[in-house]
Protein backbone atom coordinates (compact mmCIF):
# COMPACT_ATOMS: atom_id res chain seq x y z
CA UNK A 1 0.00 0.00 0.00
CA UNK A 2 1.27 2.83 -0.63
CA UNK A 3 2.04 6.01 1.78
CA UNK A 4 -0.86 8.34 2.35
CA UNK A 5 -3.47 6.02 0.79
CA UNK A 6 -6.80 5.20 2.47
CA UNK A 7 -7.86 1.74 3.19
CA UNK A 8 -11.69 0.41 3.05
CA UNK A 9 -12.58 -2.64 4.94
CA UNK A 10 -15.31 -4.28 3.93
CA UNK A 11 -16.79 -7.65 5.04
CA UNK A 12 -17.31 -8.90 1.35
CA UNK A 13 -14.87 -9.63 -1.25
CA UNK A 14 -17.31 -9.19 -3.66
CA UNK A 15 -18.19 -5.64 -2.56
CA UNK A 16 -14.46 -4.89 -2.48
CA UNK A 17 -14.10 -5.13 -6.28
CA UNK A 18 -16.86 -3.04 -7.01
CA UNK A 19 -16.14 -0.28 -4.19
CA UNK A 20 -12.48 -0.17 -5.19
CA UNK A 21 -13.84 1.15 -9.14
CA UNK A 22 -16.11 3.82 -7.05
CA UNK A 23 -13.42 5.33 -5.11
CA UNK A 24 -10.24 5.33 -7.07
CA UNK A 25 -6.75 4.89 -6.93
CA UNK A 26 -6.40 7.03 -3.58
CA UNK A 27 -8.55 4.13 -1.92
CA UNK A 28 -7.39 0.19 -1.52
CA UNK A 29 -10.45 -1.81 -0.70
CA UNK A 30 -9.87 -5.21 1.11
CA UNK A 31 -12.10 -7.63 2.79
CA UNK A 32 -12.21 -9.19 5.91
CA UNK A 33 -14.25 -11.96 4.87
CA UNK A 34 -16.34 -11.50 8.11
CA UNK A 35 -15.45 -11.81 11.10
CA UNK A 36 -11.58 -11.63 12.44
CA UNK A 37 -12.10 -13.57 15.54
CA UNK A 38 -14.23 -15.32 17.78
CA UNK A 39 -14.18 -17.60 20.79
CA UNK A 40 -12.79 -20.53 21.09
CA UNK A 41 -14.16 -23.77 19.74
CA UNK A 42 -14.57 -26.82 22.13
CA UNK A 43 -13.95 -24.68 24.99
CA UNK A 44 -16.32 -22.14 26.92
CA UNK A 45 -13.95 -19.18 26.50
CA UNK A 46 -15.90 -16.93 28.61
CA UNK A 47 -14.50 -15.84 32.16
CA UNK A 48 -17.25 -16.51 34.28
CA UNK A 49 -15.39 -15.08 37.45
CA UNK A 50 -14.83 -11.63 35.94
CA UNK A 51 -17.88 -10.29 34.37
CA UNK A 52 -18.18 -12.62 31.81
CA UNK A 53 -16.17 -11.32 29.46
CA UNK A 54 -15.83 -12.94 26.50
CA UNK A 55 -11.81 -14.55 25.38
CA UNK A 56 -11.58 -14.00 21.97
CA UNK A 57 -8.61 -15.82 19.45
CA UNK A 58 -7.91 -15.16 15.72
CA UNK A 59 -9.08 -18.55 14.26
CA UNK A 60 -6.18 -19.93 12.60
CA UNK A 61 -7.79 -19.80 8.81
CA UNK A 62 -8.04 -15.88 9.83
CA UNK A 63 -4.35 -15.04 10.22
CA UNK A 64 -3.13 -14.42 7.35
CA UNK A 65 -5.76 -12.60 6.42
CA UNK A 66 -5.46 -10.46 9.37
CA UNK A 67 -1.99 -9.95 8.88
CA UNK A 68 -2.43 -8.46 5.49
CA UNK A 69 -5.36 -5.73 6.77
CA UNK A 70 -2.66 -5.31 9.58
CA UNK A 71 -0.10 -4.29 7.20
CA UNK A 72 -1.86 -2.63 5.01
CA UNK A 73 -3.42 -0.72 7.91
CA UNK A 74 -0.54 0.53 8.74
CA UNK A 75 0.58 2.14 5.66
CA UNK A 76 -2.96 3.80 5.23
CA UNK A 77 -3.56 7.14 6.19
CA UNK A 78 -6.82 6.54 6.99
CA UNK A 79 -8.96 3.33 7.82
CA UNK A 80 -12.39 3.12 7.19
CA UNK A 81 -14.43 0.45 8.63
CA UNK A 82 -16.89 -0.50 6.10
CA UNK A 83 -19.23 -3.36 7.54
CA UNK A 84 -22.84 -3.83 7.51
CA UNK A 85 -24.82 -1.61 9.92
CA UNK A 86 -26.20 -4.20 12.30
CA UNK A 87 -25.09 -5.61 15.62
CA UNK A 88 -22.68 -8.29 13.60
CA UNK A 89 -21.28 -5.86 11.56
CA UNK A 90 -20.41 -3.45 14.22
CA UNK A 91 -18.84 -5.77 16.21
CA UNK A 92 -16.87 -6.92 12.87
CA UNK A 93 -15.42 -3.32 12.79
CA UNK A 94 -15.12 -3.55 16.62
CA UNK A 95 -12.99 -6.35 16.05
CA UNK A 96 -11.09 -5.03 12.84
CA UNK A 97 -9.93 -1.42 15.55
CA UNK A 98 -8.95 -3.58 18.51
CA UNK A 99 -7.09 -6.67 16.68
CA UNK A 100 -5.44 -4.56 14.01
CA UNK A 101 -4.57 -1.81 16.42
CA UNK A 102 -5.84 0.97 15.04
CA UNK A 103 -6.52 4.46 16.69
CA UNK A 104 -8.93 6.37 16.86
CA UNK A 105 -7.61 9.48 15.06
CA UNK A 106 -7.62 8.02 11.84
CA UNK A 107 -10.21 5.42 11.88
CA UNK A 108 -13.25 6.23 10.41
CA UNK A 109 -16.59 3.56 10.90
CA UNK A 110 -18.73 4.37 7.17
CA UNK A 111 -22.02 2.68 6.47
CA UNK A 112 -24.23 2.29 3.35
CA UNK A 113 -27.78 0.79 2.00
CA UNK A 114 -26.71 0.08 -1.65
CA UNK A 115 -23.52 -0.78 -3.69
CA UNK A 116 -23.95 2.40 -5.55
CA UNK A 117 -21.48 5.15 -6.03
CA UNK A 118 -23.38 8.14 -4.13
CA UNK A 119 -24.43 6.02 -1.59
CA UNK A 120 -20.50 5.16 -0.96
CA UNK A 121 -19.52 8.88 -1.87
CA UNK A 122 -22.31 9.33 0.94
CA UNK A 123 -21.03 7.31 3.74
CA UNK A 124 -16.89 8.74 3.29
CA UNK A 125 -18.72 12.34 3.52
CA UNK A 126 -20.35 11.20 7.30
CA UNK A 127 -17.75 8.92 8.76
CA UNK A 128 -18.93 7.89 12.53
CA UNK A 129 -17.68 6.58 15.08
CA UNK A 130 -18.37 2.48 16.44
CA UNK A 131 -21.46 2.15 17.67
CA UNK A 132 -20.48 0.26 21.14
CA UNK A 133 -24.09 -0.33 21.63
CA UNK A 134 -24.62 -2.56 19.00
CA UNK A 135 -21.07 -4.19 19.94
CA UNK A 136 -21.98 -4.81 23.42
CA UNK A 137 -25.31 -6.30 22.13
CA UNK A 138 -23.48 -8.70 19.56
CA UNK A 139 -21.31 -9.61 22.58
CA UNK A 140 -24.09 -10.42 25.13
CA UNK A 141 -25.63 -12.49 22.21
CA UNK A 142 -22.70 -14.30 21.48
CA UNK A 143 -22.19 -15.10 25.40
CA UNK A 144 -25.53 -16.31 26.18
CA UNK A 145 -25.44 -18.51 22.79
CA UNK A 146 -21.80 -20.05 23.84
CA UNK A 147 -23.65 -20.41 27.81
CA UNK A 148 -26.28 -21.92 27.17
CA UNK A 149 -25.02 -23.98 23.81
CA UNK A 150 -21.80 -25.48 25.84
CA UNK A 151 -24.04 -26.26 28.57
CA UNK A 152 -26.96 -27.91 27.29
CA UNK A 153 -26.13 -29.46 23.87
CA UNK A 154 -24.60 -32.29 25.39
CA UNK A 155 -27.75 -32.69 27.45
CA UNK A 156 -29.35 -32.47 23.92
CA UNK A 157 -26.90 -35.09 22.42
CA UNK A 158 -27.47 -37.71 25.28
CA UNK A 159 -31.33 -37.12 25.20
CA UNK A 160 -32.71 -36.24 21.83
CA UNK A 161 -30.34 -36.66 19.39
CA UNK A 162 -26.35 -36.92 18.56
CA UNK A 163 -24.98 -33.26 17.01
CA UNK A 164 -28.01 -30.99 17.60
CA UNK A 165 -27.04 -27.70 18.95
CA UNK A 166 -28.54 -25.58 21.63
CA UNK A 167 -26.30 -22.79 20.57
CA UNK A 168 -28.60 -20.26 19.90
CA UNK A 169 -30.35 -19.34 22.43
CA UNK A 170 -33.68 -19.40 20.22
CA UNK A 171 -33.03 -22.52 18.49
CA UNK A 172 -35.54 -24.90 17.94
CA UNK A 173 -33.57 -27.60 19.82
CA UNK A 174 -33.98 -24.83 23.16
CA UNK A 175 -37.39 -24.98 22.28
CA UNK A 176 -37.73 -28.65 22.41
CA UNK A 177 -35.80 -28.91 26.02
CA UNK A 178 -38.30 -25.59 27.14
CA UNK A 179 -41.09 -27.44 26.14
CA UNK A 180 -40.34 -30.89 27.31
Amino acid sequence: MKEGQNLVIVESPAKAGTIQKFLGKDYIVKSSFGHIRDLQDNELSIDVKNGFAPEYVIPADKKKGVAELKKAAEGASTVWLASDEDREGEAISWHLFETLGLNKENTKRIVFHEITKPAILSAIENPREIDMSLVNAQQARRVLDRLVGFELSPVLWRKIQPKLSAGRVQSVALRLVVDR
